[in-house]
């Protein structure tokens, strides 16, 4: 019985639905690589920790020496490289990958989460206006908001018109159809 209630109560303290958010407003765009991208960063993090306490010990333990300074220079910078340079690398590639997109109607505003430093989901709210869409395509950046960059997948999006809200196309003054795109796209 105290399982039936839990459920009962569980379910009765949830009245909206799935894809809202009562604070960030109705989901608009959950990117398909959140969980890849939490796992590599995990890896390397997890990897980067291991390396930085078991190193030592193995060397200390076998008496693994080099009596050149260039392989000792070598062999250190290469332990430094995949304990520090890897995480951080990966961190600057995947910061601005949005997860989660959430857009409130009444505020006109957009809520993006993506991942910190530290792997914990971090919200970013920015109005339509804030968003710059870049005058040369860039790698790993869709839209600028404010000064953050954000990737998105715009088919990813199930309703086109958000996308062409977020991104400003809406206000353009020539119609864009993203199902005769989509079906160009299709026919090549």
């Amino acid at each position: 019985q105290v399982a039936s209630f839990q459920g009962a109560a569980a379910g009765s303290l949830c009245t909206s639905s799935p894809h809202d958010h009562p604070e960030h407003g109705r989901l608009v765009y959950k990117g398909n690589l959140a969980k890849a991208v939490l796992g590599v960063r995990f890896f390397s993090y997890s990897t980067s920790i291991f390396n930085l306490f078991m190193v030592p010990y193995i060397v200390l333990k076998t008496g693994v020496g080099f009596d050149s300074l260039f392989l000792q220079a070598a062999f250190y910078g290469l332990i430094g490289v995949f304990t520090f340079i890897t995480p951080i690398t990966l961190h600057v590639l995947t910061k601005g990958y949005v997860v989660r997109l959430y857009y409130r109607a009444d505020r006109d505003t957009y809520t993006a989460i993506t991942y910190s430093a530290i792997l914990a989901e971090k919200a970013t709210v920015f109005h339509q206006k804030d968003v710059k869409i870049p005058d040369i395509t860039r790698m790993f950046t869709t839209f600028y908001a404010k000064t953050k960059s954000m990737l998105v997948n715009p088919m990813l999006f199930p309703d086109p018109r958000d996308y062409n809200h977020l991104m400003g196309y809406d206000k353009m003054p020539f119609p864009f159809d993203w199902e005769e795109e989509k079906g160009a796209g299709e026919r090549k």
